[in-house]
């Protein structure tokens, strides 16, 4: 079945990385897996705005012990023979504060390795390596992708991250570039240690693009999540009038 827990691990906020967690996926919803999403990134909170309506409970209630994990799953909407569910971040600023305890980071790890029992694949939003959830969220995955964006500044970062994960005993798997060929002026680069590749999503693109073959983010992520999760998704692209792996 391939690598159960990876983890997404930004360099720099802005990064891209939530995006890339959910476009990752859905693409292996679309190959017919069960996902589950966990966000790490309390603060920042973006995986909530994937998921429509209410939510009563999230990541934070379960880290804190108010809920069990279950309660703060919602599934995503999305045309995939797979499904995905999403436990994301939205909490007060008191519950935050209290969800950041090394107490609380025991507590999300039991609840990311519970989940990974009932789910194909987990995949973790996990923000800079600077807090007691990121690092627990770092430390339970089986693997781990820095996501840096092609910019002067995410190369610079990097390096401090690389360096974060060995410390605590996580080194990443691979280095994920993100926003390629995006609009950065004279800040735009290539990342030299960058094993993937994905370009860039403007802010007003469709959530997901990973579901429509003919995107360009479509096969780059298929291609990213087979190798770093050991899968063969079966999936097809349009190539130049050819379908091809």
């Amino acid at each position: 079945m391939g690598v159960p827990t990876l983890a997404f691990v930004g360099c720099t906020g802005g990064a891209g990385t939530t995006r890339l967690t959910v476009e990752t996926a859905a693409t292996l919803a679309r190959g017919g897996r069960s996902v589950a999403v966990i966000d790490a990134a309390f603060g920042t909170q973006g995986l909530a705005t994937y998921v429509e309506g209410r939510l009563d409970a999230d990541v934070t209630a379960v880290a804190v012990g108010d809920v069990p994990v279950d309660s703060a799953l919602f599934e995503w909407d999305i045309d995939a023979d797979g499904r995905v569910a999403l436990c994301p971040a939205h909490a007060p600023f008191e519950r935050l504060a209290r969800a950041k305890s090394a107490g609380s980071a025991q507590t999300l790890e039991r609840a990311i390795e519970e989940v990974a029992g009932r789910y194909d694949h987990v995949l973790l939003d996990v923000p800079p390596i600077a807090s007691n959830q990121a690092v627990a969220a770092a430390t339970t995955a089986q693997r781990r992708a820095l996501v840096v964006p092609a910019s002067r500044r995410g190369s610079d970062l990097l390096p401090r991250q690389q360096g974060r994960l060995r410390d605590i005993g996580a080194p990443a798997s691979a280095v994920v570039a993100t926003r390629v060929d995006g609009d950065d002026g004279d800040n735009s680069e290539s990342v030299e240690d960058a094993a993937h590749t994905v370009p860039h999503i403007g802010p007003g693109a469709p959530r997901p693009l990973a579901t429509d073959p003919d995107s360009d983010v479509a096969p780059t992520v298929a291609a990213m999540a087979e190798e770093l999760l050991n899968v063969d998704l079966g999936l097809t692209f349009e190539d130049d009038g050819l379908f091809s792996r």
